[in-house]
């Protein structure tokens, strides 16, 4: 039994409590720091945080209004809007007015294990509005005693530590890679005297700004849509769907962009990123955000993307920003930046080489960045798995439906890997043994059909053997060929007796530790082939006779005329297993008892023979003058 397996038990025999987030976490709304982006700095130390994806904006060197965060004062960052939020134990700053700072009392709730259970809950809603109050407070989490939670954080914290180094490594391999990637990009895209320069408002047939489009004005349908912020998240080079819609009867001005138009963000939070441009490459007409341009042209609008991107490019972009609380560009800037432009031939080869590239190097369906991606989702599903089988006794499963429609083997292994996972943090694990074993019926034959044919186990065979071997089947039967492809007997089938006088002698149990293929039961007997091979059939015929599962099955079987069970109602009792090993070693204790117990040469038997002899010894001995 595991440490956790035993504080359970210990601390909570009936179960754990529920209450809302609310009211075990304390949050403070913290003082926003508005200072110009331009005065950040990466040489200085304090960190200024914002709500979102950016989350760090830069460093200040400013001493006032700091958040003392630490290792041992660490605080969760909730953002208001989205309902993301981040593990902080640094000092800080806030700039966004949308986020929350939450704590707790150390005594009764860990903040490490409300970041746990809350990194479970994940986002909750599409509405644009302040969701502290309105939604997550009121979310309901387990609420163990505060060793669990200590014993649950030190477990999920292994696996983070485990992921985070794993990623570092990635990480750094993608960064090389992407370097790597720039520098052929930069090297292959840069002028020459072959390749003619042109300015951008030379090529551009037209160029306007989008109108604004609010975050509360975006709808889960309607027209797609971009607003400018998403050009610096959510596309790289190209797209072709848009991820956000509106109505149209939202936007006063409606402006469109089309395929083969390329979109400029005009605002942003840095010099360096200011005026990111991406080309859309799909077929509807979308409707353009404010802070945005749109260039519409008549050359291969992924070349054009990429040769804005280059370092070069943005160099000049950068010129004609604007300082304010934020860094602006406009029209008459990006129209004079200078790029190399090749025939539409040469473009497309470009194209084709740097579309490889950029998979390489960023798409999410491939290489490093799908790793990365993969460890992330692998920490999650083991962690909502631990917690679901701490507070429930179940386990999170791969769903039965997909895995009809997905990869069965993938599908297994997963399954697989939780199951062993369960299993060293609790000492077992418990499924329902419908998940474990497949169940069938027995054969219904008449009377003209015994005494020949191939061997035939009746239910008194499984009454008198918890053990089934080959020898023991005595009864034959004819069958036809698809009677004994469908009811043939292998090793670790367990077999039910069905129907009884009484319910005290119904779904008494055997195991097959032969195969025979060509052997099959009778319609008293409910069959168990194994789906797994997560159980020892030794294992099984312990399992099956102890008195939570006899008591199971005597409160669970149908009286008719008789006493009748189903494999149905099999097949929902929970089973408890450890790992194999931990079976052996059960199987290997419990039969040394069953020796001791019932074998005629050992155990009381064996010793009242033995004082018989010893009887008879001195007996004679007495007796012999």
């Amino acid at each position: 039994m595991s440490k956790l397996d035993e504080l359970i038990s210990e601390l909570c025999p009936d179960g754990v409590e529920y209450v809302s987030i609310g009211d075990v976490v304390k949050y403070e709304q913290p003082t926003k720091y508005i200072v110009n982006s331009t005065e950040y700095n990466d040489d200085f130390f304090t960190p200024v945080l914002t709500a979102g994806q950016s989350f760090i904006l830069g460093y200040t060197s400013e001493t006032e209004g700091i958040y003392n965060a630490s290792k041992d004062n660490p605080v969760i960052i909730f953002d208001d809007f989205t309902g993301a939020f981040k593990w902080v134990d640094f000092p800080f700053k806030v700039k966004s007015s949308a986020m929350k700072i939450l704590t707790t009392d150390e005594s009764k709730i860990m903040i490490r294990y409300v970041f746990h259970v809350m990194g479970r809950i994940g986002f909750v809603s599409n509405e644009h509005k302040r969701l502290w109050i309105s939604t997550y407070s009121l979310i309901k989490i387990p609420f163990p005693p505060i060793e669990i939670q200590s014993e649950i954080v030190r477990i999920l914290d292994n696996f983070t530590e485990l992921t985070a180094e794993l990623t570092a490594e990635l990480t750094a391999e993608l960064t090389a890679r992407q370097k790597q990637y720039e520098y052929y990009r930069d090297k292959m895209l840069a002028c020459n005297k072959e390749i003619p320069v042109v300015k951008i408002k030379d090529i551009a047939t037209e160029m306007y700004r989008g109108t604004g489009i609010k975050r509360d004005q975006i709808t889960p349908d309607g027209v797609p849509c971009v607003r400018y912020g998403e050009i610096y998240t959510t596309y790289n080079i190209w797209f072709d769907k848009c991820v956000s819609h509106t109505q149209i009867e939202y936007v006063s001005s409606p402006k469109y962009f089309e395929h083969g138009d390329i979109l400029f963000a005009i605002t942003g939070e840095s010099v360096e990123d200011i005026a990111k441009s991406v080309a859309y490459v799909g077929n509807e007409k979308c409707l353009a955000g404010g802070d945005i341009v749109v260039m519409k042209h008549k050359q291969n609008p992924k070349y054009l993307s990429y040769v804005l991107s280059t370092y070069d490019a943005r160099q000049q972009k950068s010129k004609g920003k604007i300082k304010s609380k934020v860094v602006h560009s406009n029209v008459s800037a990006i129209a004079n930046i200078e790029i190399p432009l090749p025939s539409l031939e040469i473009q497309e080869r470009y194209v084709n080489v740097l579309d490889n590239f950029e998979s390489i190097c960023s798409n999410f369906n491939i290489g490093l960045p799908a790793e990365i991606k993969l460890r992330n989702k692998q920490y999650e599903f083991y962690r909502d798995a631990l917690l679901t089988f701490a507070e429930t006794g179940n386990m999170l499963l791969t769903d039965r439906q997909t895995d009809r429609q997905t990869d069965r083997q993938t599908d297994r292994q997963t399954e697989l890997s939780v199951i062993k996972l369960i299993q060293y943090v609790f000492g077992y694990a418990i499924l329902p043994m419908g998940d474990l074993f497949d169940f069938r019926n027995g054969l219904s034959k008449g009377k003209e059909f015994f005494g020949n044919g191939i061997p035939f186990i009746k239910y008194t065979d499984v009454y008198n053997n918890r053990f089934l071997r080959e020898s023991d089947i005595t009864a034959l039967v004819e069958c036809t060929a698809a009677e004994i492809t469908k009811l043939g007997v292998h090793r670790g089938d367990v077999f039910f007796t069905r129907t009884s006088e009484t319910a005290e002698d119904v779904g008494w149990s055997s195991v097959m530790l032969d195969d025979m293929e060509a052997c099959v039961f009778n319609g008293f007997t409910i069959k168990a082939t194994p789906k797994t091979n997560y159980l020892l059939p030794e294992y099984c015929a312990f399992c099956f006779v102890t008195r939570d599962f006899r008591k199971y099955v005597a409160n669970h079987c149908a009286f008719t005329t008789r006493a009748s069970l189903t494999g149905k109602t099999i097949a929902e009792y929970q089973l408890a297993f450890p790992s194999i090993e931990k079976q052996q070693e059960i199987v290997d204790v419990l039969n040394k008892f069953h020796v001791l117990c019932n074998d005629i040469s050992s155990g009381l038997p064996a010793e009242i023979e033995a004082r018989q002899k010893q009887y008879e010894y001195y007996r004679d001995k007495l007796l012999s003058f």
